[in-house]
């Protein structure tokens, strides 16, 4: 049966017989299944015959304390939305409620119609995680990088985060490195959102000149510029009902900001050319890998764009900062690269693990992913090894080679150019460090990789 349309199971957890009573009634009439408990005891045990959606818990339960049970009630059930009541409802213990994990906190006495409430804001929850793991599922045959599963606190405070930020239409600013995935999350965050039947258009905006840009979101009218021969929408009428995600948010023009402030505030623009103002009903979402403060306090970025992009704020942790999901996510690249080229997965050596876990990942997910798919292609064998990756990438598995031990000149210098290779961002930049010719770097690496040295 489709979430939407099972009832809401609801434990309600009380000593007082009446108190259950009344909320029962309630909650049936809102055509929820309810289940009753007086003493923690029997809450668990009610758990433990059914899952439940949705707990309403007592703060005092004779002897016993609600907020005792309520991290016990989430051990058994992590998916469980608990609401506390309490007639001596103070800040602190709404707030340490919070903390122990409650969805929300209920004084009372307490009406029918905030009884609903609650039951629908469970009910939107619920169906937000359905969708989350629906499109995780569709997700990761197409693209294998998008999986929301994680190990990581720091990804998995961002997927919840972003899970919260989707029922709303507020802007939403997706920070992070190169190569974490904030395109793929933008999309994630549509597909939960209730725009998600409507459009989801992309504009990257470094690729394109300041006139060409502002052509691509706003449009333009027939003779705005040379090779302007007819009327054209862009991209924001193009998202109408939907969500517009602006990548690289920072390498926007000035002139452009002002632009898209107004119709960030108004919902107004005009196509370039044109004099005629029009509307649009779009979710703004931006990304960026730059330090926009910075910027605005340097004088690229506008410090009033900032806040209005800044609605609510998503930072994606590098992959160096999730450890966790590392090696899960190698093993889900070999897999989807096996499975497209029609062979058995291999396994990962202990020492390609080893070596996966030492290199530093610059590049993040995407360089993991171009990685594995390059060792699927270049390594025939059942079990990948470390020759099966780049120099920079096999280099950080090595060994440390001691200085002043018994090795030659050649071999601490092609140990020493390796890792600063492995460092380094670009071929260029490692040639800077090493303090030589990038054309110089560049026959030394291809002298390593021929095996003369």
């Amino acid at each position: 049966m489709d979430v939407r349309e099972r009832p809401m199971r609801v434990l309600v957890v009380d000593d007082e017989r009446n108190i259950r009573h009344t909320l029962r009634v309630c909650l049936e009439g809102f055509g929820c299944e309810v289940r009753e408990a007086a003493t923690p005891e029997a809450a668990l045990a009610a758990l433990a015959q059914g899952p439940a959606d949705l707990a309403l818990v007592d703060l005092r339960l004779g002897t016993a304390s609600g907020m005792e049970l309520l991290p016990r009630l989430l051990a058994e059930s992590p998916h469980l939305d608990v609401v506390l009541i309490t007639a001596y409802a103070t800040f602190d213990t709404a707030v340490e409620a919070m903390r122990r994990g409650a969805r929300d906190y209920l004084p009372k006495p307490f009406t029918p119609a905030q009884i609903r409430h609650v039951v629908e804001k469970a009910r939107r929850h619920r169906e937000l995680a359905s969708q989350l793991e629906n499109l995780e599922g569709q997700l990761s045959q197409a693209v294998p990088e998008a999986t929301l599963e994680t190990a990581s606190p720091a990804m998995h405070a961002a997927i919840g985060l972003l899970t919260r930020a989707a029922a709303s239409d507020a802007a939403v600013l997706l920070r992070g490195e190169s190569g974490t995935g904030k395109g793929v999350l933008a999309r994630a965050l549509h597909s939960m959102s209730a725009r998600r039947r409507r459009p989801f258009v992309t504009v990257n905006c470094p690729t394109l000149s300041e006139q060409l840009l502002a052509s691509e979101l706003f449009g333009h009218a027939r003779g705005a510029f040379t090779g302007a021969v007819k009327d054209q929408p862009g991209r924001v009428e193009a998202a109408e009902g939907g969500t517009l995600f602006l990548d690289e948010i920072a390498e926007m023009s000035p002139g452009l900001q002002a632009q898209l402030l107004r119709f960030l505030q108004e919902k107004q623009f005009e196509r370039l050319g044109e004099g005629r103002t029009r509307k649009a009903d779009v979710r703004v979402v931006a990304a960026t890998n730059r330090d926009l403060e910075k910027d605005v306090a340097e004088g690229r970025f506008r410090e009033d764009l900032l806040y209005r992009l800044n609605v609510i704020e998503v930072k994606l942790p590098s992959l160096r900062e999730r450890p966790e999901d590392l090696l899960s996510l190698a093993r889900r690249f070999v897999a989807f690269f096996a499975r497209a080229a029609q062979r058995p997965p291999p396994e990962l050596s202990p020492a390609t693990e080893q070596m996966l876990r030492a290199y530093g990942w610059p590049g993040n997910v995407r360089e993991l992913r171009n990685a594995m798919e390059r060792a699927l292609i270049v390594w025939p064998a059942e079990v990948l090894e470390p020759q099966a990756f780049p120099d920079r990438i096999a280099a950080a598995g090595s060994p440390v080679m001691a200085l002043g031990g018994t090795h030659t000149l050649e071999d601490v210098e092609r140990e020493h150019v390796l890792r600063v290779m492995t460092s380094a961002p670009t071929l260029d930049e490692a040639a800077r460090v090493l303090g030589i010719d990038a054309s110089t770097l560049w026959r030394k690496r291809k002298k390593y990789e021929s095996g003369e040295s």
